[in-house]
């Protein structure tokens, strides 16, 4: 198993990868949103963001940008939220990123009142993108979201994005399973796609806002949700997705799940 932490996108992107070397992780997931993240800001910055990879020994994996409207009702809207993927794509290729990590479109405003056509669009885009990260030799991971999203939050709903593009796989958001209901859906998850599981983003809450808090303060059973995922035989890449001021959380989680998973 390999372990990563993700760039804030507010901070500097050289700092960001900086300091996540020296937690000793094995690779960065680098969201590309804004204000410091944008593809546009990394290709500025390739070489020392590639020169600060090699120095940390780590290695790269990709999120494509997080705050677009992919399934939105307007045309224009979807179109540029397109257009942003396409450049993450590509500055990505630039870096050598093979694998990335998708947010299917947000449902919201109107878009609620006619779901069925929201859904329409968003399978749509997810089509043109996989497309796209396909033309560069990339694997695609859907994530897993959560409930004010309104759309592929829970494991039923992806029977069909799996059935109708048999290359993407799966981003099990452990975080995101814990919200909206009274359990978690993470084994469900991986019991209906755990051959499909490509990607994992690790972080806890309380089953209420998707907080991103250190592993153990909140009420996650990992120790179960590893299990399961040990019986599939992964042993891929998982995040650590825990956004704090105290850089130390993020290491403290990273050895909490490491510790787990080599115990079971």
């Amino acid at each position: 198993m390999k372990y990563g932490a993700m760039n804030f996108p507010v901070k500097p992107i050289l700092q960001e990868i900086e300091d996540i070397g020296k937690l000793g992780f094995d690779y960065v997931e680098l969201t590309m949103d804004l204000p410091e993240a944008a593809p546009q800001k990394v290709l500025a910055q390739k070489k020392a963001i590639l020169n600060l990879l090699n120095r940390y020994k780590m290695g790269i994996t990709g999120h494509l940008p997080t705050f677009v409207w992919t399934s939105d009702l307007y045309d224009s809207l979807r179109k540029a939220s397109l257009q942003e993927n396409v450049k993450a794509l590509e500055a990505s290729a630039e870096l050598g990123i093979e694998k990335l990590v998708l947010h299917p479109g947000y449902i919201t405003g109107m878009g609620k009142f006619v779901i069925d056509k929201a859904k329409r669009y968003g399978l749509e885009s997810i089509e043109a993108i996989l497309k796209k990260a396909n033309s560069l030799g990339m694997t695609l991971c859907i994530e897993n979201m959560f409930p004010q999203a309104n759309f592929l939050t829970q494991p039923h709903e992806f029977q069909d994005v799996f059935e109708s593009f048999p290359e993407i796989r799966l981003a099990l958001d452990i975080g995101h399973a814990n919200l909206g209901g009274d359990r978690n859906s993470a084994i469900e998850f991986i019991q209906r796609y755990g051959y499909r599981i490509g990607h994992i983003h690790a972080n806890d809450n309380f089953g209420k806002e998707d907080n991103h808090l250190p592993i153990g303060a909140g009420f996650i059973d990992f120790e179960k949700i590893i299990k399961a995922l040990k019986e599939t035989s992964y042993d891929e890449t998982t995040t650590i997705e825990v956004f704090s001021k105290d850089r130390d959380y993020l290491r403290i989680s990273k050895e909490k799940i490491k510790k787990m998973w080599e115990a079971l």
